[in-house]
Parts: C-alpha cells; sequence; structure tokens
C-alpha cells in the first residue's frame, strides 16, 4: 500500500476517517488493487487522544522534533547516570527539556476540538502526554507517532528514572572500595591486632560514619525539596491550565450566544424576503395573465376592422 494514500487519512477532521477511508478502498479496488484495498479498509478510526496526537505532532514539528531529541538525550543521561559515569543535573536538565517539550505539543492538544465541538477532556489529554512521553523515550512507539500516524494510545512502562519521579534526580550509591591489604603484621595474633585497630576507630571511623550519614541526610532532603517544588509547579500548571480551559470555554458559550443570535435574525429576514418574493411573484404572474388578455382583444379588435374594411369596400 502507498504510504501516502494512508497518511493523509490520519491528518483529517476524526469523523472524516471512515468515510474518507471507505472511498480510498473503493477507489483502489477499482484499480485493479484489491490488497491495498483491503488493508485501507482494514484501518481503524483512531481514539480522540490518538488522533489529537497525530495532529498535534503534524501541526507543531519543531516541537515534535524538540520532544524526540529530548527523549534521546533522556534516555541517555539515565545510562550514564545508572553507568556511575552522569550526574543527577544532566538527568534533571535532560528531563525538564522533555517536560517542556510536551507542554507545547499537549497545549496544541487542547486547542482542538472533538467532531461535536467540545474541548477535548483532561483524561484524553492525560492520555496524549503519556503517549507522546512513550514516544519520546521507546523507540518501539516513535515511528509511527513522529510520521502523524498513530494507531493506538501507549503507556510507559520502563524505569522508574524515566517517569518523572524522585528517583531521577538520586545518583546511584558510589562503588565500594576493597581494603588495602594490611601490612606483614597481619601475622601477629588476632588479639593483638584488634587491640591496635580499636583507638584507630574511635579516632577516625567514627566521624567518617557520621559525616556520611550527614551527606545522606542533606542528599535526602534535598531530594525531598526538589520533589515538593515539582509538585507545586505542576499543581500551579494544573491550575492555570484549567483556568485557560474555562476562559476559553466562556469564550466559545458567548460566541456560541452570539452566533445563535445573529442566525435567528438571519432567518427572520430571509423569513420576510421569502414572503416579499412570493407577493412579488403573485402580484407578477396577476400582471402577466392581464397583458395576455389585453393582447388578446386587441387582436380581436383588429380583425373585426379587417373584416368591416373589407365590406365597407365591397358596397363600394
Amino acid at each position: 500500500m502507498a504510504a501516502d494514500e494512508a497518511d493523509d487519512l490520519y491528518g483529517l477532521p476524526l469523523d472524516a476517517f471512515v468515510p474518507e477511508r471507505d472511498a480510498l478502498a473503493k477507489r483502489l479496488r477499482a484499480d485493479g488493487r484489491r490488497d491495498d484495498a483491503n488493508e485501507v479498509k482494514a484501518l481503524r478510526k483512531p481514539s480522540v487522544a490518538v488522533w489529537a496526537v497525530n495532529q498535534a505532532v503534524r501541526s507543531q514539528p519543531k516541537a515534535a522534533r524538540a520532544l524526540w531529541e529530548a527523549g534521546d538525550a533522556l534516555i541517555a543521561a539515565q545510562e550514564d547516570l545508572l553507568a556511575g559515569r552522569g550526574d543527577a543535573r544532566a538527568l534533571r536538565a535532560a528531563a525538564d527539556a522533555e517536560r517542556a517539550a510536551l507542554d507545547e505539543l499537549v497545549g496544541a492538544a487542547r486547542g482542538l476540538l472533538t467532531g461535536e465541538g467540545k474541548d477535548l477532556g483532561e483524561g484524553t489529554l492525560e492520555r496524549v502526554r503519556e503517549t507522546l512521553h512513550a514516544a519520546a523515550i521507546e523507540p518501539d512507539a516513535r515511528e509511527d507517532v513522529a510520521a502523524g500516524r498513530a494507531v493506538r494510545e501507549r503507556a510507559h512502562a520502563g524505569l522508574g528514572g524515566l517517569g518523572f519521579g524522585a528517583a531521577v534526580f538520586e545518583a546511584p550509591p558510589a562503588p565500594r572500595r576493597k581494603a588495602e591489604p594490611a601490612d606483614r603484621e597481619t601475622a601477629a595474633p588476632a588479639t593483638e591486632r584488634d587491640e591496635r585497630a580499636k583507638p584507630k576507630a574511635k579516632k577516625g571511623a567514627a566521624p567518617a560514619k557520621a559525616a556520611g550519614t550527614k551527606a545522606q541526610e542533606a542528599e535526602r532532603r534535598r531530594a525531598e525539596a526538589a520533589r515538593r517544588e515539582e509538585e507545586r509547579r505542576e499543581a500551579a500548571e494544573r491550575e492555570a491550565a484549567r483556568r485557560e480551559a474555562a476562559r476559553r470555554r466562556a469564550d466559545a458559550e458567548r460566541e456560541l450566544r452570539e452566533a445563535t443570535r445573529a442566525l435567528e435574525k438571519a432567518e427572520r429576514a430571509a423569513a420576510r424576503a421569502d414572503e416579499r418574493l412570493r407577493e412579488a411573484e403573485a402580484a407578477a404572474n396577476e400582471a402577466n395573465a392581464a397583458l395576455e388578455d389585453a393582447r388578446d382583444r386587441r387582436s380581436e379588435a383588429e380583425a373585426e376592422l379587417e373584416t368591416a374594411r373589407a365590406e365597407a369596400e365591397a358596397l363600394d
């Protein structure tokens, strides 16, 4: 099946998908391309969320490219961190870049309307975000989504770090170093070695352990603060999105009321014009009938005049 022939279907309004698909299959079958026609006929109408994903990717190619690049960077940063080569800052920056690209594409989807003229619901928009996120970080899911012809919703089910959780910003524990081999005095009796080690443990090991505990606690607090800040930011974004949706709905309702009033006014004017037209047509028909009657009477009068002249000439 030629990709371009089916590709156009996924850029159509959702309600036009099935009739246009069936029309394309009919044309292919008429051209003798029965296998291609069967493939087209088997294409399933996308869900509202998948349709919105396709429209957002097609209408915002720059944001889509930014999402794929950010997804690649996020995967690389995650792998580096797990391998001990990267750091939490690089992973956080990659996650922020991917989130920004997601927000732009979801914002484009938020401006779409269903076939009934309704805004997309928050649940639908969340499925749009999940599908785009999965496409950003899962190569198997990206091809159809990036082409703007996704056929099903996706949800990422991989490592937690790629799901924007708090674990994204925590580095893996550093590998433990092997203890250096002792000097030749290790051949001394165990009791003697233990006695020599005790003063050292009291002077060095305890402070080092306390410092490590404090560092871990400080890191935990930083991660917790970052998580709370992220939650506050996301809550603010949701509230802003809710307010924007309410404003757009109020604008749409006002526009609908004004359009309804204009339609009713135009219908009343059209009705009056129709009535005047019917009256004019009736008057025209009556005038035409009178004109025909006058013509007939004139013809009869001319005929009688000719007869009278002829009779007068005969008498002369």
